[in-house]
């Protein structure tokens, strides 16, 4: 699935560069109160003024395009702080005001292309890196997954360290729905509504159907050879729903052998001691079983499909942000 426009800064304000129309990119580095964007998101002015993205809702983005203008012409970056009324900060859906400070960098003399470029390649090959910017000296460089900043690509949190603003760029998170039963319809719908790109998996055409799911990405191929077309990497999360080891298994295996942050299967307690048994007669290890989440979702005393969609939404979630 492709990103939509607003997700794709990077990628527009290189392209804009390469065609010679200049181009600067505003990052909200720190916030304070209730500031109407988060730190990290961004904004792509170009040498003709065209902007893409929002670094406060619509509250300060004609003073930072005038900035990012000034930028590309004397080729300095420079830090923009503003406080946002709360006037202004009711009118983008906001309760009360607050304070942002805003990184605006001129691509080539500021930002080298080189480095946004190596940015935009592991962004396109769904490479998690992170862009760390001296605040006081201008030194740049981008920084591949974990070391320092493993907690900060945990938690999709850019920010300030030191002198040092550092932005996380992670790929889309995805979900890989396996069955295409009643509880996965609610279970897309939040998937959706929670930043992931979901995909179903199911070979049998009469459930995986474009009526029951409409809009969503479906695939009729066996799971094991869906999910090895798909990819599997730190930031998909996985969970099985058929009840069928023919059809869960495979999958499950698949993601056992992979990075996936979640793996959450179906059934009883004694449906996962079966479950555990044939893992164990395929060769996996105690440690490779124990990342199952099953029963899967937190127990929460869900009944009915869309409950227990709600807590497998919620063990995704805190799994994600809080770690095994």
């Amino acid at each position: 699935m492709d990103r939509a426009d607003h997700d794709r800064i990077p990628e527009i304000a290189l392209d804009w560069h390469r065609a010679g129309q200049g181009a600067a990119l505003a990052t909200v580095i720190e916030t304070w109160g209730s500031a109407p964007r988060p730190v990290g998101s961004q904004l792509a002015v170009s040498g003709a003024g065209e902007m893409m993205g929002s670094v406060s809702g619509g509250c300060v983005e004609g003073a930072v395009v005038e900035e990012a203008r000034a930028a590309l012409a004397d080729g300095a970056p420079r830090i923009l702080t503003f406080g946002v009324s709360d006037e202004e900060a009711f009118a983008v859906g906001l309760a009360c005001g607050g304070t942002i400070r805003v990184l605006v960098e001129p691509v080539g003399a500021g930002l080298p292309e080189a480095l946004l470029a190596k940015i935009v390649a592991a962004r396109a090959g769904r490479r998690p890196v992170a862009y760390a910017v001296d605040l006081q000296g201008w030194a740049r460089r981008v920084v591949p997954a974990g070391g320092a900043f493993a907690e900060r690509f945990r938690a999709d949190r850019s920010g300030v360290e030191g002198d040092e603003f550092i932005a996380i760029h992670n790929p889309p998170l995805r979900m890989v729905i396996v069955g295409a039963v009643h509880i996965a319809q609610p279970l897309v719908a939040m998937a959706r509504s929670c930043g992931y790109d979901p995909v179903i998996v199911d070979p049998r055409e009469a459930f995986g159907s474009s009526a029951r799911f409409p809009g969503e990405a479906i695939r009729h191929d066996w799971p094991d050879e869906a999910l090895a077309e798909i990819g599997l990497d730190a930031r998909t999360a996985v969970v099985t729903l058929t009840h069928d080891p023919k059809l869960d298994d495979p999958a499950i295996m698949l993601a056992l052998r992979s990075e996936v942050f979640y793996l959450g299967c179906l059934g009883s307690t004694r449906t996962h001691a079966k479950r555990v048994a044939r893992l164990q007669d395929a060769g996996f290890s105690e440690a490779d079983i124990a990342r199952i989440r099953a029963p899967v979702g937190l127990d929460i005393g869900a009944q009915s499909p869309a409950e227990i969609a709600v807590s497998v939404m919620a063990e995704i979630t805190r799994v994600l942000r809080r770690g095994t």
